[in-house]
C-alpha cells in the first residue's frame, strides 16, 4: 500500500463513473440548488441577530432531522423572525465548499467531510457543534453468492465512493479480517467497487456487485431486491451507536450570531425529541419532504427498515468520529489528522441544559 495522504488527493485515483470523494451517505454529484421550501416567518416575529441563516442538508434519511424540522416548521420556530434559507446539496465537498467560502452558515453533514473540511482549513473555519443521526448502514449481500461473513472473501462488493464514510468502514472490517486490499484501487482478496447509490440496486440486479456496505435507504433497497443484511455496521461498534451525521458552522457565523446558532440547535434537539416520540408521524414528513426535492417518495417496504435503523439523536459521539479518522489512516486513505478544537459543544450543552437533558461530550477534542 503507498504512503498515507490526505483525502483530498484522492480524486485522482477515482474512475469516471464515481464523482469526488468524500460524500456523506447518499450523497451523489456535487450540486447544490435551493431546496424549494417556502419557510414561514410570522410578520410579527422578532428577529435574532442575523436577518437569515443559511442552512444545507441532503436529501436522505440519515439527515433526517433536517428534513423534518424544516418540514414541520420546527426550525424556523425557534428563529423567530430570521429567515431559514435552506438548500440541498448531493456531495459532502460541495457543501464543505459552500461553508469554507462563506455561502453557507450551518450545515448536516458526514463524519468524512466534516474531518476532510476541518483538516483542508487548517481547523480555522469549521466546527461541529452536534450531532444528528447515528447508524443506518449495512452489509446487504446476494444471499445465493453469500452465505456468511466468510463467503465475502473473493466477492465484489460495492462502497458509495473512495475514500467515504462506508468505504473506510468497509476496508477497515476487511482488514480486521485478516484479508488485504489495495485501498485506492480496491484490489485484493475483496473486491471494493466504488459504485454510486443511485446506480447500486442496478449493479445488484444485474449480478456486477455480489453486495455492498451501503447507508440507508440504499440497503434497505437492495433488501427490496432480494439482498440480504449479512451485517449491520452498528454491531461492530459499542452500545451500537456510530456517528453517520453531524451538524457543523462556521466559526465565523457562530462568532457573529451565536443567538441564531443556539436557536438551530434548540430546533434540532426538538426536532429530535419530536422524531422520537411520533416516529410514524416523522416518518411521513420525512418521506414527504423526500418527496418534493425528488419527485418521488420512498416505498413503505423501503423507508419503513430503513427508519428503523437510524438513531436520532443531539450526542456528536465524538469518539466515534476519533475511531473513523483512525480507520482512515490505517487504510492508507489520510495522514493522521490533528483533530483537536473540531469540536464546540458548548452551544449545544446550553441548549440541552435549559431543556433538562444531559450534556454531550466532546472526547477531548473540544475548543479550550
Amino acid at each position: 500500500m503507498s504512503a498515507a495522504r490526505p483525502l483530498t488527493t484522492l480524486r485522482t485515483f477515482a474512475v469516471t463513473a464515481v464523482l469526488p470523494l468524500l460524500l456523506t451517505a447518499c450523497g451523489y454529484g456535487a450540486a447544490s440548488t435551493d431546496d424549494g421550501k417556502q419557510t414561514e416567518v410570522a410578520a410579527d416575529a422578532e428577529k435574532l441577530s442575523a436577518d437569515e441563516v443559511r442552512i444545507g442538508y441532503f436529501p436522505n434519511l440519515t439527515h433526517a432531522t433536517a428534513l423534518v424540522g424544516i418540514q414541520e416548521g420546527l426550525l424556523q420556530k425557534e428563529l423567530g423572525g430570521t429567515e431559514l434559507k435552506p438548500s440541498t446539496f448531493n456531495a459532502g465537498p460541495s457543501e464543505i465548499e459552500a461553508l469554507n467560502s462563506g455561502s453557507l452558515d450551518i450545515g448536516w453533514i458526514g463524519p468524512s467531510p466534516a474531518i476532510n473540511g476541518y483538516v483542508k482549513a487548517n481547523g480555522k473555519n469549521l466546527r461541529i457543534i452536534s450531532g444528528s443521526a447515528s447508524g443506518g448502514v449495512k452489509l446487504v449481500v446476494d444471499p445465493e453468492k453469500v452465505k456468511s461473513l466468510k463467503d465475502v472473501k473473493g466477492k465484489r462488493i460495492a462502497t458509495p465512493q473512495l475514500g467515504n464514510t462506508q468505504d473506510v468502514a468497509l476496508l477497515n472490517w476487511i482488514a480486521e479480517q485478516g484479508w488485504k486490499v489495495d485501498a485506492e484501487s480496491g484490489k485484493g482478496d475483496v473486491s471494493v467497487v466504488r459504485t454510486d447509490n443511485k446506480i447500486t440496486p442496478d449493479a445488484y440486479k444485474s449480478g456486477s456487485i455480489d453486495g455492498a456496505w451501503v447507508p440507508e435507504p440504499t440497503a434497505s433497497k437492495l433488501v427490496a431486491e432480494g439482498g440480504k443484511v449479512l451485517l449491520d455496521e452498528a454491531d461492530l461498534w459499542p452500545d451500537k451507536k456510530f456517528v453517520i451525521t453531524n451538524i457543523v458552522v462556521r466559526q465565523a457565523f457562530l462568532k457573529e450570531h451565536p443567538d441564531v446558532v443556539e436557536a438551530v440547535l434548540r430546533g434540532s434537539v426538538k426536532t429530535n425529541e419530536w422524531i422520537n416520540a411520533h416516529p410514524d408521524r416523522a416518518k411521513a414528513a420525512a418521506n414527504e419532504a423526500l418527496k418534493e426535492l425528488s419527485g418521488k417518495a420512498l416505498p413503505a417496504e423501503v423507508i419503513d427498515p430503513a427508519w428503523k435503523s437510524i438513531t436520532f439523536l443531539d450526542d456528536p459521539l465524538a469518539a466515534t468520529l476519533d475511531t473513523e479518522a483512525e480507520h482512515a489512516v490505517k487504510a492508507g486513505l489520510l495522514e493522521a489528522p490533528d483533530l483537536k478544537g473540531i469540536y464546540d459543544l458548548a452551544p449545544l450543552n446550553k441548549v440541552l441544559r435549559a431543556e433538562g437533558k444531559d450534556e454531550v461530550d466532546d472526547a477531548g477534542l473540544g475548543v479550550e
